[in-house]
């Protein structure tokens, strides 16, 4: 019998949720990972970290109820129990509030709250009927903490996944389950590096940042596996923000 702790990462192909992943694998854990496309997650397959664990590449869009419910199952099908989930996939969007379209709203909420929300009842449900605990870890951001210009769906997104946080951190202590989230500032990955190639862009973002740099993926992977982990196991319905001091100036 398998007795690995088992996770499920959405958006693992790449960025945080990449880094999230082989944090994990290297902490004990074995792996379901999910993107719109599994073949993205082949190469995450084959990472040396994961030589030793077992990795189930599942295709996932969290706009749609079917696609969730599939491939919880899939995963719970591989597994027999799934002991963490990390809502890490992500929709970025930065536009003007004014000119934001409906579509743009719908496709922001359904991936960044509403797909998370429901992936997240998936695993409630389970672990319920298991009747054993478990843990959820959701990527919020620092947008959902402040105030800024041309953020405005993705910070609603984000703030709304921290309230969500609370909610569900309440309802389902009585059956083990922590309910945790996760708000960096922005976070240099590879396509992040990409975008801060402009010096005085990278310059003006780290003005912002009290301490002076940009956190990496490892670090919120790091978060992550402590959040998961039973050093933490009296902590639910709060927000780790990893930003080098933003949200307190």
């Amino acid at each position: 019998m398998n007795t690995s702790r088992t996770a499920l990462v959405t958006g693992a192909s790449t960025g945080i949720g990449r880094a999230i992943a082989l944090a994990l694998g290297r902490a004990g854990f074995d792996l379901a990972v999910t993107d719109l496309d599994a073949a993205w997650l082949a190469e995450l397959a084959k990472e040396p970290h994961l030589k030793d664990r077992k990795v189930v590449p599942i295709t996932l869009d969290l706009r749609s109820e079917d696609s969730i419910a599939q491939a919880f199952a899939q995963a719970a099908q591989a597994f027999g129990a799934i002991d963490l989930l990390v809502n890490n996939a992500g929709r970025p969007l930065q536009k003007a509030a004014v000119d934001v379209t409906w579509d743009e709203w719908n496709d922001v909420i359904d991936i960044n709250l509403k797909g998370g929300f429901f992936l997240s009842l998936a695993f409630a449900r389970h672990c319920i009927a298991g009747k054993r605990g478990g843990a959820v870890v959701s990527m919020a951001s620092t947008h959902g903490l402040t105030g800024i210009a041309d953020r405005s769906v993705y910070g609603i997104s984000k703030g709304g996944i921290i309230q969500m946080t609370r909610m569900l951190a309440i309802e389902w202590a009585p059956h083990g389950i922590r309910v945790n989230a996760i708000a960096p500032a922005t976070v240099l990955t590879p396509s992040r590096e990409k975008l801060l190639g402009d010096p005085e862009a990278r310059a003006r973002m780290l003005a912002r940042i009290p301490l002076g740099r940009f956190p990496a993926a490892e670090e919120i992977a790091e978060a992550v596996c402590y959040l998961a982990s039973d050093a933490a196991r009296s902590i639910t319905g709060q927000t780790l923000v990893l930003d080098g001091g933003v949200t307190v100036v």
